[in-house]
């Protein structure tokens, strides 16, 4: 197992839109560590997550995640970076045209997986998130917390050190959500580092983790019980 950090930020800064995201920030998440971001609506978590995917370049600092220096990489290794990462979003973005199988399939399609690979590993996810029976469905025939579920399978297929979840509870009803929240505790036990954007605070003191708010460009820590 790496023993580095999977998340490393060193005197970051970010701003996006013209908004303060960071503002020399240090900061480390852990292999195998689960970890909740929030804070304020427009604080940046969206954007803070975006950086750590290379969507968006910081101005300055020194970020590596997943083994990748972020900050220096060229534009041609960043498909390798998100390669190493599972990214859950709060609207599914699965291909409507495509059933469970084959939305998850894909993920591992484009990076060239051999065909009996994809079949066994897309099998083991569904597995995981107990959606086995469903392999056929068509997406508009699920609800919208099983739609999550395949979400979540994709983001795992390839095997990512990490898995950053922007609110992938936000459109679930309390049911469906401690479900998609069993999911990410089974997959952190299997020693996967997960970073959620939530805000739903009763969801972080039902199953508690490391919690870090981000605010007027500062990360600090928060005890989860005076949430």
């Amino acid at each position: 197992m790496n023993i580095n950090p999977v998340i490393e930020l060193k005197n970051a800064s970010l701003s996006y839109e013209k908004k303060l995201v960071l503002d020399d920030v240090t900061f480390s998440l852990d292999n195998g560590q689960f970890c909740y971001l929030i804070g304020p609506t427009g604080a940046g978590k969206s954007s803070f997550l975006k950086m750590l995917y290379r969507e968006v370049i910081p101005e300055s600092g020194d970020i590596k995640v997943a083994g990748f220096d972020v900050t220096t990489m060229p534009t041609s290794k960043v498909p390798y970076l998100r390669r190493g990462l599972g990214i859950v979003f709060q609207d599914f973005q699965l291909l409507p045209d495509r059933n469970v199988y084959e939305n998850i399939a894909f993920a591992m399609e484009v990076i060239g997986a051999k065909a009996s690979d994809i079949k066994l590993r897309v099998l083991e996810v569904l597995s995981l998130v107990g959606l086995g029976h469903k392999r056929h469905s068509m997406p508009d025939e699920l609800s919208g917390g099983e739609q999550q579920r395949v979400v979540i399978a994709r983001a795992l297929v390839n095997e990512p050190r990490l898995l950053l979840a922007d609110e992938p509870t936000g459109n679930l009803d309390p049911e469906a959500s401690a479900g998609i929240m069993d999911i990410l505790k089974q997959i952190n036990l299997r020693g996967m580092a997960v970073l959620m954007v939530t805000h739903n605070y009763e969801l972080v003191r039902q199953y508690p983790h490391r919690t870090i708010k981000l605010q007027k460009g500062r990360l600090v820590e928060v005890d989860v019980s005076n949430l």
